[in-house]
C-alpha cells in the first residue's frame, strides 16, 4: 500500500465489552466521527453483562449497520478480541478499550504510521482523564514518572520501534500469522502478542502523535482489584518470559519487600528496645518505610501540585495503592502463591 492508499484502506474496530454502560456509548462514537475516509466497522464482542450494557450496544447497532455485536461467553478480554478479529473483513485491525475514547484523527494518522513504518503494530499515549477528584488523582498517577515508571504510552517520548504499544492498530494478516491473542494470558496479554510480533521479525512501533483517552476506574476497590490483577498477571509473564521483560517491573515487587521487611525489623526493634535486649538498634528498620512514606508526599507535592485539594488528599491514597496493588500482586504472581491466576481480570 501506499501512503495515498492509506486514506482508503478499510478497518475494523475490534472491542471487548463486559459491564460497561457508563462508558461503552461515548467510545463508540468516538469510533464513528474519526475523519479516515476508508469504510469501517466496529465489532463489539460481548461479554455476560449484567448492568444494562447490551441494550445500549443494541440499541446504537440498530441505529447504525456499520456496528454489530458478536456474542464472547467466556467474557475475557483475549477471547472477546480474538473473536472479534476472527469476525472483521478489513486489512487493518484498531483495538479498542471500552474506557478509550479515540480523537477524531486517531485512525487516519495511525493508518498512515502503519503503512509509513511498515510496522506490524502502531500505539500512542494513553491520556488519562479523570472526572472526579478521584478520577483525576489516578490519571495523574498514570500519567507521572512516580505512578507507572514513566514508559512512552504513558508519558510520551520520541517515534520509534518500542517493547510494546498502548490498544495498538495492526496489521491483520500478522495477527493471524502469531496465532491472535493468548486466551490463557487475562491480563498483559498485548504485550505477550508485541513479544512474538518482534520474535518472528516483525516491528512495534510508538509515535506520540497518538493520543488515547482513558476513563480510569471510578473508585478505589476497583482500581486495586485491577493492580492486583495486574500485578499478579506481570509476574507470571516474568516467571515465564525472564529476558523478555524490563528490568522496571522489578521496582514495585522490591518496594513492596523493602518496606514490609522495614516493618518487621522495626517491630522487632520495638519489642527489643521495650525488653532491653539489646536489639533496639532495629528500630531502624523503620527508615524503609518512612522514606516511602515521604516520596509519596514528595510526588503529591510535585506531580500534583496542578490540582485541587481534594485530588490532591486522593493521590496521597491512589500512589501508594497502585503501588502495593501491583508490587503484592507481581509477588503472588511470580511466586505462584495463587491458587487459579486465570481468575484475575481485574474487572
Amino acid at each position: 500500500m501506499t501512503s495515498r492508499d492509506s486514506r482508503t484502506v478499510g478497518v475494523s474496530y475490534v472491542m471487548p465489552v463486559l459491564n460497561e454502560v457508563r462508558d461503552i456509548r461515548s467510545a463508540v462514537e468516538s469510533l464513528i466521527a474519526q475523519d479516515h475516509e476508508g469504510p469501517f466497522e466496529v465489532i463489539l464482542a460481548l461479554g455476560p453483562s449484567i448492568d444494562g450494557t447490551d441494550e445500549v450496544v443494541a440499541e446504537m447497532a440498530a441505529l447504525d449497520d456499520r456496528i454489530r455485536s458478536i456474542p464472547n461467553p467466556v467474557g475475557s478480554t483475549p477471547a472477546g478480541l480474538n473473536v472479534a478479529i476472527l469476525a472483521s473483513q478489513y486489512p487493518v485491525t484498531v483495538r479498542v478499550d471500552a474506557h478509550s475514547v479515540l480523537p477524531r484523527d486517531y485512525t487516519r494518522i495511525a493508518v498512515e504510521t502503519l503503512l509509513r513504518s511498515g510496522a506490524d503494530n502502531v500505539g500512542g499515549i494513553m491520556h488519562a482523564e479523570g472526572r472526579t477528584p478521584f478520577e483525576k488523582a489516578v490519571a495523574r498517577a498514570y500519567g507521572s514518572r512516580v505512578g507507572l515508571g514513566g514508559t512512552p504510552h504513558h508519558v510520551g517520548g520520541k517515534e520509534g520501534p518500542a517493547e510494546t504499544a498502548y490498544l495498538g492498530v495492526f496489521q491483520r494478516h500478522r495477527l493471524i500469522e502469531v496465532g491472535l491473542f493468548d486466551e490463557n494470558i487475562k491480563r498483559g496479554q498485548d504485550w505477550e502478542l508485541n513479544r512474538r510480533l518482534r520474535a518472528t521479525g516483525g516491528t512495534v512501533w510508538f509515535t506520540p502523535e497518538l493520543t488515547v483517552t482513558y476513563r480510569p476506574r471510578p473508585s478505589l476497590k476497583k482500581l486495586v482489584r485491577q493492580f492486583v490483577a495486574t500485578g499478579i498477571w506481570r509476574g507470571e509473564l516474568v516467571r515465564r518470559f525472564a529476558f523478555s521483560n524490563s528490568l522496571r517491573y522489578l521496582v514495585p515487587p522490591v518496594m513492596v519487600l523493602g518496606v514490609g521487611l522495614g516493618l518487621v525489623v522495626g517491630l522487632v526493634g520495638v519489642v527489643g528496645a521495650v525488653l532491653g535486649t539489646g536489639l533496639a538498634w532495629l528500630l531502624v528498620g523503620f527508615a524503609v518505610p518512612a522514606v516511602y512514606a515521604l516520596f509519596v508526599v514528595a510526588a503529591t507535592v510535585t506531580s500534583a501540585r496542578a490540582e485541587d485539594a481534594p485530588t490532591k488528599l486522593w493521590f496521597l491514597v491512589v500512589l501508594p495503592c497502585i503501588h502495593f496493588g501491583w508490587g503484592l500482586g507481581f509477588v503472588a504472581g511470580f511466586s505462584k502463591l495463587t491458587k487459579n491466576i486465570t481468575e484475575h481480570v481485574g474487572r
